[in-house]
C-alpha cells in the first residue's frame, strides 16, 4: 500500500513540475533592428531574429525571466517586449532586462 501511495505521489508532482520545466516559445520585440538574420544563443535558448523580432521556439522556463531577456538584450539591444506561451514581462521587468543599454548607443548601432 506504501508504495502505491509513494508512485502516486511521485506522479503527481511530475506532473505539476513539467510545465514549470518544460520549454516554450519565447518572443522578443526590439527597439532597433539586427542587421540581417541572426540567431543568438541567451539564456539557454537559441534566438532567430530578423529586424526587430527575435523569436526562441524552444526556450527552457528561466528564459522567460528579466535575467534572460538581459542576456538576449546583452547580444542585439534594448527589448521593448518579451513574452513566452503563459507569461510577459511587465514594465518593471524589461527596465531591469535593459539595464546598461543605451537607447541611444542602440540607435547609433543599427543605422
Amino acid at each position: 500500500m506504501k508504495l502505491h501511495t509513494l508512485a502516486a505521489g511521485a506522479a503527481l508532482s511530475l506532473m505539476f513540475a513539467l510545465p514549470a520545466l518544460a520549454d516554450g516559445k519565447i518572443s522578443a520585440t526590439l527597439a532597433s533592428p539586427v542587421a540581417g538574420k541572426t540567431k543568438v544563443v541567451a539564456a539557454g535558448a537559441v534566438f532567430a531574429c530578423e529586424g526587430t523580432e527575435c523569436v526562441s521556439s524552444s526556450a527552457p522556463s528561466r528564459a522567460l525571466t528579466a535575467a534572460g531577456c538581459k542576456a538576449l538584450a546583452k547580444e542585439v539591444g534594448r527589448v521593448s517586449a518579451y513574452a513566452g506561451d503563459r507569461k510577459s514581462l511587465e514594465a518593471a521587468e524589461l527596465d531591469r532586462c535593459n539595464v546598461g543599454q543605451s537607447p541611444a548607443a542602440t540607435q547609433t548601432a543599427a543605422n
